[in-house]
Parts: structure tokens; C-alpha cells; sequence
């Protein structure tokens, strides 16, 4: 792989009692472009992004984001990192408590310390962008569809003009051509934006849609990194198995009586 790598992990392990999700992951995630992390659920995707995010800290391993080991910070530090880093959570995460242009707001009044009313502005701006207008700005989140909610998680999202978004099963809960909708802004914003994106899903459809490359996370490690474009010829059993969702195959997924 060639090009500058906006985020490493290296032997990467975490254990929770005895059971060990992550176990020595490997992954280079490069400046600019959508790498995807694919793989069965529980298989240690969502601690991986709280790894990376510092709300986990790894029993071994390092994390580096633009070369600086982001392993072991202080909470400030921390704080600091993540100031570069968006994210859309899986369920939109909304605060019910806010209207939608102080949920989009929200990061810049209390991350960034902008006044109340440039934050609204750049949060309208934002709307904007993922295709909703003004007359939704006063809407609780209970008002909005799952698909609104999507939009606006992603306005919020990219309010502070991050570096770096991470989207976690950004097309969960959706319909078909609403999740295909949510995608294409995705594309859209990282690419106006020269973010690098770092997301993870179960949803094929979604990965061939979002993403530059694509790794699939099995027993602990990345099993196989490459383009999007390859993945229907990666040769791995375990990757064949699950982009074409059979039940017969090495993946073995335990169902109770």
C-alpha cells in the first residue's frame, strides 16, 4: 500500500475477562480515503473505534494518527486528539433534550467554544449540506424519521470540519434506498471535505458504496485488507463466506436452542 497513513494500529489486543475480541490487530487506514471494516457481529469492530477513540485503552499494541502514538493519554490529551475526529453513531445518539440545530451546534459551543449563535449558523450551513432546511433547525429528535435523524447526526458530525469521521453502521435501521440516500452524503461530505473516513458495518451494499478499501475482522485480527474493488477476489474463504451472507463456511455462528 502506498501514501501517507492517517491512522495505525499495530498488535493491537484487548480482553474483556477471557474472552479476547481483539488479538493483535493490525491496520493501516491511509490519509484522504474510506477504509471499511467489515466482519460478523461481536467481532470486536466497535471496540477497535473506541480504541482508536481512547474510550478503551488496549492491553497491547499501539495507535498512531498522524504518526503520533495516541496509545496512552492523559485525558486532556485525549480531548485535544479528538477535537480532530467526527463521528456518527450507529443510533444517530441525539441529545433529546436539544433542538436539531443545537444537537449539529453542540460539538462547536462545547469543543471549540464558539458563541451560541455563529455555532446555530455554521450548524444551519451544515443541514445544508446533508439536505435539510431551515424549517427543521426547531424540531426535537423524537419529531424526526430515522432517516432525518441519520442526516442530522451527520450534520453534526462534520459541524467542527474534522480531519478524520467515523460513521458506526451508518445505514442500521434503514430502508434500502434510504440507507443508499445516507451513503451517497457520506461520499458527498468526505469528499468535499478531504476527510479520512473510518467506518464499520455488516452491510455489503453500504461497503461498495462508501468505501476505498475494506478489512474483514475475524477472531481478534484483520484477515484481509485491500480496494473495494477486489474483495470478490480475495481468495479468503472467511471474506467469500461473508460478503455472500452463507451459513455454510468457516465462520461458524452459534445459535441457541
Amino acid at each position: 500500500m502506498t501514501g501517507a497513513q492517517k491512522i495505525t494500529l499495530k498488535g493491537v489486543a484487548k480482553a474483556f475477562g477471557d474472552k479476547h475480541v481483539l488479538a493483535g490487530l493490525d491496520l493501516d487506514v491511509p490519509a484522504g480515503q474510506s477504509t471499511v471494516i467489515i466482519g460478523g457481529s461481536g467481532s470486536g469492530k466497535s471496540v477497535t473505534l473506541k480504541c482508536i477513540l481512547g474510550l478503551i485503552r488496549p492491553d497491547a499494541g499501539t495507535i498512531t494518527i498522524d504518526g503520533e502514538d495516541v496509545t496512552d493519554l492523559s485525558r486532556s490529551q485525549k480531548e485535544e486528539v479528538n477535537r480532530r475526529i467526527g463521528m456518527l453513531f450507529q443510533s444517530g445518539a441525539l441529545f433529546d433534550s436539544l433542538s436539531v440545530v443545537d444537537n449539529v451546534a453542540f460539538g462547536l459551543i462545547q469543543g471549540k467554544r464558539i458563541a451560541r449563535r455563529e455555532a446555530q449558523a455554521i450548524a444551519l450551513d451544515k443541514l445544508a449540506q446533508v439536505g435539510l432546511g431551515r424549517e427543521v433547525a426547531d424540531l426535537s429528535p423524537d419529531e424526526l424519521s430515522g432517516g432525518m435523524r441519520k442526516r442530522v447526526g451527520l450534520a453534526r458530525a462534520i459541524a467542527t470540519d474534522p480531519e478524520i469521521i467515523f460513521f458506526d453502521e451508518p445505514t442500521t435501521g434503514l430502508d434500502p434506498i434510504m440507507g443508499a440516500v445516507i451513503d451517497e452524503l457520506i461520499v458527498k461530505t468526505v469528499k468535499e471535505m478531504g476527510a479520512t473516513a473510518l467506518s464499520i458495518t455488516h452491510d455489503m451494499a453500504s461497503v461498495r458504496r462508501i468505501g476505498d478499501r475494506v478489512a474483514m475482522l475475524h477472531d481478534g485480527k484483520i484477515i484481509w485488507n485491500g480496494a473495494v474493488a477486489e474483495i470478490d477476489q480475495s481468495g479468503n474463504e472467511h471474506v467469500d463466506q461473508f460478503i455472500h451472507g452463507r451459513a455454510e463456511g468457516p465462520i461458524k455462528m452459534g445459535v441457541r436452542a
